[in-house]
């Protein structure tokens, strides 16, 4: 099930999309049927992702998708928590000489830091080195403190994309962090939907590109991830309770604009795209922001 969250004439909705998410697709508008969750925040809070599966199932659709403007997937994450140097080239792309790491590197960004689907990322005047990574996130929809990596996929609510975008200047003003370069408004991106974690078998090779003005720019599969879904799961849920709601980015493939000599930042007018077979395609344009 592919659950979206839009705006429609001034009011906000959510409900699940019909057919593949292409431009003919239609959207079953199920929070009109079901107020007792008035956003798939709430939704995802109650537990009640089998509900919505039932009503959807049996439904029609009564709107069409190109009539919408998307929303984020999951509007207030409590946490979005993104993984560092997770595909396997991502570490010998540094060329410090350094051995694979034991243990995954993380960093939190805000809720702020990303817009929806067909939204713009903007380019702060502070840096003109906006760079771009896709991902895959996952979101989590039952909570746990200590979850074991069996026990993991039976936590997760569904998967989306994710731009998480990169000031990479301001990623080198502290000595040990990395939060200023992660933070900056409205400069990477997610959605364009959640598909629920029952439609994949299971998260072990799903292929995530990423293209910019439609040239490739990276391509890889989580069949290369240093440290997959469920260890990401595990792992981070040893220090800190995942809630219904949270975001784990999973870390880009190489190929992001800094790698290349000379760097490739974007600028005003490009257009992002992260694609996921599976899940569906991510686009974002860039403008300069207007301070």
């Amino acid at each position: 099930m592919k659950l979206v969250s839009y705006a429609l004439g001034g009011r906000e909705g959510w409900g699940a999309v019909t057919g593949d998410g292409g431009p003919e697709s239609g959207v079953i508008a199920l929070g009109a049927r079901l107020p007792a969750y008035p956003t798939t925040d709430a939704l995802l809070a109650a537990g009640a992702l089998d509900e919505a599966r039932a009503l959807a199932a049996r439904t029609e659709p009564d709107l069409a998708l190109a009539d919408l403007r998307l929303r984020k997937p999951v509007a207030r994450p409590g946490k979005v928590i993104c993984v560092g140097v997770n595909y396997v080239e991502r570490n010998e792309e540094y060329r410090d000489g350094s051995e694979r790491p034991k243990w995954p590197s993380l960093f939190i960004r805000t809720a702020g830091s990303l817009v929806a689907h067909g939204e713009p990322i903007l380019r702060p005047p502070e840096s003109t080195q906006l760079d771009y990574e896709g991902e895959i996130a996952i979101v989590i929809g039952r909570a746990g403190r200590r979850i074991a990596r069996a026990d993991a996929a039976a936590h997760v609510a569904g998967l989306t994309c994710m731009n998480e975008g990169t000031l990479r200047d301001w990623l080198r003003h502290g000595k040990f962090n990395v939060t200023q370069g992660k933070n900056f408004e409205a400069s990477g991106a997610i959605g364009p939907w959640l598909v629920t974690a029952d439609a994949f078998a299971d998260f072990g090779d799903l292929r995530v590109i990423t293209r910019v003005n439609s040239e490739v720019r990276q391509d890889d599969t989580t069949a290369r991830l240093m440290f997959p879904f469920e260890y990401l799961i595990e792992y981070i849920s040893t220090f800190m309770r995942l809630e219904p709601g949270d975001v784990i980015s999973t870390g880009t493939p190489t190929g992001a604009g800094a790698r290349f000599d000379p760097p490739k930042w974007l600028v005003s007018g490009d257009l992002v795209e992260v694609e996921v077979p599976g899940i569906g395609t991510l686009g974002n344009r860039v403008e300069d922001e207007r301070p």
